[in-house]
Formats: C-alpha cells, structure tokens, sequence
C-alpha cells in the first residue's frame, strides 16, 4: 500500500506540474500564431518575409512584457517554452542536413566557407569582448553573425546557458542588421561588377537567414539564388560542430569547477553528459539523413515543426525580457553586431572576387 500511494502521489504530482505549464505555452502559442501571421502576410505583400516570424514573435513578446508582468502562473510554462521546446526545435533541425549535398559543392568552396567562419568567430567574439560585452553575449553575437544568424543564436543559447536578456540583445539586433542587408546588398552588383556566382557566394557569406538569403538573390537570377542557398547550406552545416565544441567547452568547465571545489566525483563525468541530449539528436537525425534512411516526404513537416517550435521559444523569450535591460547594453551590441557584419562583408567580398 505505501509504494502504492507513492506512486499514485508522484503521478498526481506530475500531473500537476503540467497542468501548471499549460497557461504559460499557451500564451506563447498567442503570440507564435499572431507572428506567423504577420510572416504569411508579408509573404503575400512582397512575396518573402522581410522580418521573419521568430524575430515578430520576440518583438511581440517583450511588447506584451513591458505592459505586463506575468504572474508565476504564466512564468512555469514560459520558462518550459523558452528551453525545453528550443532543445527539442534544434534537434529536429538535424534531420534537414545532408552531408552529401555539402559535400557535392567542391572542396574548395567548403574550405574557404568553413575558414571564414572561423575567422570571423573569434574576430566577432573578440571585437564584442572589446567593447565591454559578458562572455555569453559576445558568444551569441560571434555565432549569429558567423553562421545563420537568429538560428545559430538560438542554437547556441542553451548549450552556454545564456539568459533571455542575452538572447533577445542579440536577435534584436541582428534581425534589423539582416533585413538591412537584404535591402543593401544587390547594390553591390552593379558597384563591385559582380558576376551571378560572385553575387550568390556573397549572399550566402553574409546574409543571415535561408528566406533572406532567397530575398537578397532572387532579384539577380535563378544562378545566384542556387549558389546563396548552397553556400547558405555550407554555413549552416558548421552549426552542429560549432555548437558541440562549445557544449564539450562548457562542460569541461563546469567540471574543473567541480573538481576545484573538491567534488570526487568530477572526475567521473560520462562523456555523453558533456554533450547535451539534443546535440546528440541533432547529429544522429542529420547522419540518418545523410545516409538516406529519413524518408524525403518527412523533410517538410518535420522543418515545420522544428520552425514553429522555434517561434514558439522565441514568444518566450520575449516574455521574460525587461525592455529596461536592453537599452542599457543597447549601444555595445549594435556596435558590436555592426562593426562584425562589417568585417564578415570586406572578408567575403575578398573570397568572392577569387572565385572568378
């Protein structure tokens, strides 16, 4: 009988816990539906998003924070949504990667793609550290500007363990340097005399979303839009083994925390906790992928649900944003977001011209 009721009061307690998470998703579910209408809108107007969902359903969020503070009756299922669902969001993403696609483009344009974004890694990161940003900040602004942008800052976010503030600094400000550069970029066309595949690889050097890359490429023909997705596509790809470096990276150091402050049991870390559970997901879902044994009819919906759960965080993440927080690291992380997409353009204009 006592294991009975044991048992019986840890189902209750997990109900419990559950229906208290339900408020709070569902508010981020308002807000997500809310946004992915205003995308389908844009889309209608001018045929692509200029401000994509996730970047509308942060802006939304911490508009609904500033006028009101959610109670802790909202607060359980806004933090579940802002976590839980982002590590299950990036896991899925895996199953959209394919190696051998990657692999396809030639070797030498994969070097020069993965040389630059390492570069302009430790530039990005380093420049941020300059102007006075956290470590987590600079890291975000580093990853965002180098890889995908929004995606790559969400990403990132929970394997460093960075808070709303963070996050929604970052994407703020890359979301509005990324509509920017959909708008400015083609003007260097006729500027720098670019040919179709020069056009193309600087697209998707520099721009930080796939619709914004499809946004910025169109206008110079179908050739440039099919060399910015696949020199998009390379970017991307270097997301998995940027944001497992960075996991092994944190864990690593929380274990030599551990050991510093005596704990025997530092040592004894298995090196599947290093890595957390949805990097692993991520991986094995873009290897099943690779090797063909995710079937292609389960592509689409499984990125639309990744995309939606991602939107869903990202209302989240907004909800717990102080507006007040923002405005004080404001100037830094524009600077430092600016002066980066800067250094990514001059570095990638540099690569294109040789690529003739």
């Amino acid at each position: 009988m006592p294991e009975q009721e044991r048992d019986q009061g840890q189902k209750q307690g997990a109900l419990k816990r559950i229906f208290r998470l339900i408020p709070g998703i569902l508010l981020c579910g308002v807000v997500t539906v809310i946004s992915l209408g205003i995308q389908a809108a844009e889309e209608r107007v001018f045929d692509h998003p200029y401000i994509e969902a996730l970047v509308v359903a942060i802006l939304l969020g911490m508009a609904v924070r500033t006028a009101w503070a959610p109670s802790e009756r909202w607060r359980s299922g806004i933090a579940f949504s802002a976590k839980q669902l982002l590590e299950v969001a990036v896991m899925l993403l895996g199953a959209s990667i394919s190696f051998a696609a990657i692999v396809a483009s030639g070797y030498v344009l994969i070097g020069a793609i993965a040389v630059t974004v390492v570069i302009m890694l430790a530039v990005s990161y380093g420049l941020s550290r300059l102007l006075g940003l956290k470590t987590k900040l600079a890291i975000l602004i580093a990853c965002g500007n180098s890889i995908c942008g929004n995606s790559a800052i969400a990403a990132v976010a929970p394997v460093i363990g960075a808070d709303g503030d963070d996050i929604a600094s970052s994407i703020s400000f890359t979301a509005i340097l990324g509509v920017l550069m959909v708008l400015g970029l083609p003007l260097l066309i006729p500027l720098l005399k670019l040919t179709a595949t020069q056009y193309g690889i600087l697209a998707g050097l520099t721009v930080y979303a796939v619709p914004q890359v499809l946004a910025a490429t169109v206008p110079a023909g179908i050739v440039s839009t099919q060399i910015g997705t696949l020199v998009k596509l390379v970017r991307v790809l270097m997301l998995g083994p940027i944001v497992v470096g960075l996991s092994l990276f944190v864990a690593r150091r929380r274990k030599a925390g551990t050991a510093k402050a005596g704990d025997t049991k530092a040592a004894s870390i298995s090196p599947f906790k290093l890595v957390p559970w949805f990097i692993i997901g991520f991986l094995v879902l873009a290897a099943l992928r690779s090797f063909q044994l995710v079937p292609d009819i389960a592509i689409v919906p499984v990125t639309k649900t990744a995309a939606i759960l991602t939107v869903v965080s990202m209302a989240a993440l907004g909800l717990g944003v102080d507006v007040r927080v923002l405005s004080t690291v404001g100037g830094r992380v524009t600077a430092a977001v600016t002066l980066s997409l800067l250094l990514l353009l001059g570095l990638s204009i540099g690569l294109v011209h040789f690529f003739k």
